[in-house]
């Protein structure tokens, strides 16, 4: 039997079903036998190296820590305690355009053998300079998966909505300036759309910004009551090796917060955008798949998987052919063969499942990997792992719940002015994790 370890941090509660779904889809899909570890709460305790791990899984929600230079300094002298542990390591890391000096730097220090990338390869250069390439291997997988789980809730939910009474739907988080012009597309579509649908008389159901979000099974409902929604590729057009592009335009928008786009540009980093083409499909063009909602998608490769006219109606980055996209969506004419093609080529041939990243995961981090018996000793000891995983997610929510209530009294007590610089910070943790989603 194989033995992987999974490295992870998370420390939100409650937990997001589709970052469980991520962390956990090894232990679900993996030949191997997984233990966990995460290590935004816990320390590598000293039983792991007594465990004889095939490979060391880094997983994304970990990599995803570098844009927190302290907290991915404190993470990485945790980890020399696994000097020596597992025969291949493997790094699954997301938006490698924000400080990816740290993420290379981290696929030297600990000896990644494998990275899997979500960037399309013609970036890999950039992304990745300082790697040896002769060494480390890379190959592209997708930003995020469909669940068995999932697809049996969305069913359910498909089955009982008989009416799709919005005609278009759409919800964005509204991405920093730092992620180019690519990123200002979720909202450029958001506002050109609503606008050209407005004039038509079209009942339309489109939002952006974090109070707009829709989430876990909710986010399904609201795709099954649309008959179209939008979308762009995730990713950016900008490179920020060192985050340093993404510190100053927070530092921006904080003196000029009404500030557009182009003004940012020009006075955070004039001539960088175009630089770097990072882009990616995200869960988002394959859950409206699954709900048999035709998308209208702004041009790009969508990683090979959907086509332009026979998986999605295709709209043009200058909006030159809004008009004629909205005459299609009145007409209503393309949208069951839009649809059943998606549904057919993306969610029931099984190819874009977590069990299908698992068995590219498996067949890069096992390749080497020599079967060792599986004694009673090291059944225990996984049993024990797994409570102790378990274990720290209570951890995890005792640590928020007591955040929140230092919060709620800080509120009544602090002064004007340092409520003003929480509220600064807070909005500053909302671009953090609107960065995080770019890919969606």
């Amino acid at each position: 039997m194989a033995d992987i370890l999974i490295v992870y941090s998370l420390v939100q509660w409650p937990r997001v079903a589709a970052v469980r779904d991520a962390v956990y889809s090894l232990e679900r899909h993996s030949g191997a036998r997984c233990w966990y570890l995460n290590l935004g709460v816990r320390r590598v305790p000293r039983w792991l190296g007594r465990v004889p791990f095939d490979a060391v899984i880094f997983q994304t929600s970990l990599l995803w820590d570098r844009v927190n230079p302290a907290t991915f300094d404190r993470h990485r002298r945790k980890l020399r305690r696994l000097d020596g542990v597992g025969g291949r390591r493997v790094a699954l890391p997301q938006d490698e355009y924000r400080r990816s000096g740290a993420l290379v730097d981290f696929i030297v220090e600990f000896g990644v053998d494998h990275v899997f990338s979500v960037a399309p390869e013609s970036e890999w250069g950039k992304l990745y300079e300082g790697v040896d390439r002769s060494r480390v291997g890379i190959s592209r997988v997708l930003t995020g998966y469909l669940a068995t789980e999932t697809l049996e809730r969305i069913e359910a939910i498909v089955a009982a909505q008989h009416e799709r009474p919005i005609a278009i739907g759409y919800r964005a988080a509204r991405v920093p300036p730092s992620l180019g012009r690519h990123g200002a597309l979720k909202s450029d579509i958001a506002v050109r759309v609503a606008q050209a649908s407005a004039t038509r008389g079209l009942h339309v159901d489109i939002a952006t910004g974090a109070a707009a979000t829709i989430r876990g099974g909710d986010w399904y409902s609201f795709l099954t009551s649309c008959r179209y929604t939008l979308g762009v590729e995730g990713g950016a057009s900008v490179h920020d090796p060192d985050g340093s592009v993404h510190e100053a335009t927070a530092r921006y928008l904080a003196a000029h917060p009404d500030a557009a786009f182009a003004e940012v540009e020009a006075g955070c980093f004039p001539g960088a955008d175009g630089e770097l083409n990072y882009v990616a499909i995200s869960p988002r063009h394959l859950e409206a798949c699954a709900t048999r909602t035709a998308q209208i998608l702004i041009e790009g490769s969508y990683n090979g998987i959907l086509r332009a006219g026979e998986h999605y109606i295709e709209l043009r980055r200058d909006f030159s052919n809004l008009d004629a996209v909205l005459d299609l969506v009145q007409a209503d004419t393309e949208r069951a063969r839009i649809t059943e093609n998606a549904y057919r080529d993306v969610v029931a041939s099984g190819a874009y499942t977590y069990a299908h990243l698992a068995a590219e995961v498996d067949a890069v981090a096992l390749a080497a990997a020599t079967p060792h018996p599986a004694t009673s000793s090291l059944a225990l000891l996984h049993a024990y792992a797994r409570l102790t995983d378990r274990l720290s997610w209570v951890k995890v929510a005792l640590y928020v719940r007591v955040a929140g209530m230092l919060r709620r009294l800080a509120l009544r007590l602090l002064p004007e002015p340092a409520l003003a610089f929480i509220r600064r910070r807070v909005a500053g943790s909302a671009a953090e994790t609107a960065a995080l989603q770019s890919v969606d």
